[in-house]
């Protein structure tokens, strides 16, 4: 299917291919149009009792949209495993992927919803929506088996395991051989961190951190088709205590969702965040604490194959007064509120990695850090990865050739993230497309 004949499936039109429509539904379990023999009481098929009878067709099941996504696209009836492993391209062979939520704009920008010329922009681009609706079905799917299924007493490592398997079962590549992990797969690595520690955080090789009971833990994680990244997070945890400190991070981000849009200033959304996500207050052993936005914590622009592009989103009032928004981007809208000062700092042991774009060329004479970055660049590109991707894909004795690219400027590192020891930090996160015709919340699930 084109791009041109399929597109009218995100404007809710019936899609076309090859002068034919898509169905939107699969029939199951048809039964037969085919006489068959009744037999007569006897149960003799020959005897003067028989006569012949059309058994009623069974009646059409049609499917359910298996991710939730709150699109128009129908799936097939065939079911996700748990741990998931059935390709999403499987569960949608018409390779038309469930819309996320798609909200109009407001104000002077209403008019592009019924724009003809701008539903035109929209046909014209919907491989790259399309791309990313099929990760945002990868992470829902994913997330909600993560969500029923992480205890109290599994490993970090363990958790971050089982997201990133899934991962890459539901895009169809594990990223083993050269090159595969460029087409589909993990935007970025898994971060779990833990109460204080806001962001950044995933286990390196011989990591025995458990999870407890009384943990907050941030999961969050991407997936890219074709470079197209969906970022989204959440909060866990088990014990009720810290449901004001969630529902907090949670209101806030989905009020950031809600004020983005076209032409919207980027001081605005942080001005709104911070004035619901610090409305909120939580008591934690017997002590109220106002949540508090993490003033040094955005949300970001997401371009192809890079989980940071240049605009920013502020979570706090004041900053830049100019920028806006603009059409055809892809924003990660995210909060992260604390118990703390609201401020972070590097903090631990780094796993994040990511190739500077920027950077072309740099003269290196360390054997090791010249072999490091041709792996690097076939296999990640500009995408993040992190220590327990090269051990997977065989690489050994690294490190030396790793630190020289990060100090050549070649490579970034990314520390984890902290406020202060003793508090607890929560963090969920939406990716948004700013379409021609509307806003989608790509990410949208049934969950958050």
């Amino acid at each position: 299917m084109s791009a041109t004949e399929a597109a009218a499936a995100c404007l809710g039109e019936k899609p076309i291919a090859n002068g034919e429509e898509i169905p939107k539904t699969y029939d199951v379990d048809e039964g037969s149009d085919d006489e068959v023999v009744e037999a007569g009481v006897s149960g003799d098929a020959t005897g003067p009792c028989q006569k012949k009878k059309k058994k009623k067709p069974k009646k059409k099941k049609k499917a359910g949209a298996i991710g939730g996504g709150g699109g128009v696209v129908v799936g097939p009836a065939t079911q996700q495993t748990s741990p998931p492993s059935v390709p999403i391209s499987t569960l949608f062979p018409n390779k038309a992927y469930p819309a996320g939520e798609e909200v109009e704009y407001r104000n002077d920008n209403l008019s592009r919803t019924t724009s003809d010329e701008k539903r035109h922009l929209d046909r014209m681009n919907y491989d790259r929506w399309n791309d990313l609706r099929h990760g945002s079905e990868v992470h829902r799917q994913v997330r909600q088996w993560a969500q029923k299924n992480i205890k109290p007493g599994m490993s970090l490592t363990e958790i971050c395991e089982g997201i990133e398997d899934s991962v890459r079962r539901l895009t169809g590549h594990d990223g083993l051989t050269e090159g595969d992990s460029l087409i589909a797969g993990m935007g970025f690595p898994t971060g779990v961190s833990l109460n204080h520690c806001a962001a950044h955080y995933t286990p390196n090789a011989g990591n025995k951190v458990i999870l407890q009971q009384q943990d907050v833990m941030k999961v969050d994680f991407g997936v890219h088709v074709n470079g197209y990244i969906v970022d989204s997070a959440f909060t866990m945890s088990f014990d009720p205590v810290y449901g004001n400190l969630l529902a907090a991070v949670k209101d806030a981000t989905n009020t950031g969702v809600r004020e983005a849009g076209i032409d919207v200033h980027m001081c605005d959304i942080g001005a709104a965040i911070q004035e619901v996500m610090e409305s909120y207050e939580v008591e934690i052993g017997g002590k109220t604490h106002r949540v508090s936005a993490i003033r040094n914590l955005n949300g970001h622009s997401i371009n192809q194959f890079q989980i940071h592009g240049a605009k920013s989103v502020p979570i706090v009032k004041g900053g830049d007064q100019t920028t806006k928004m603009e059409e055809g981007e892809i924003f990660a809208i995210e909060t992260f509120g604390s118990t703390g000062k609201g401020y972070v700092r590097d903090d631990a042991e780094v796993s994040h990695y990511a190739r500077n774009p920027d950077v072309k060329h740099v003269d290196l004479r360390l054997s090791s850090a010249k072999n490091l970055l041709n792996v690097i660049n076939k296999n990640f590109g500009t995408l993040p990865f992190c220590r327990r991707y090269l051990d997977r894909i065989g690489q050994e004795k690294y490190l030396l050739g790793l630190n020289n690219l990060v100090s050549s400027g070649i490579v970034e590192s990314y520390p984890p993230l902290c406020d202060v020891k003793g508090s607890y930090t929560a963090q969920y996160e939406h990716t948004i497309l700013l379409r021609p015709t509307c806003k989608e919340v790509v990410s949208r699930g049934d969950d958050y």
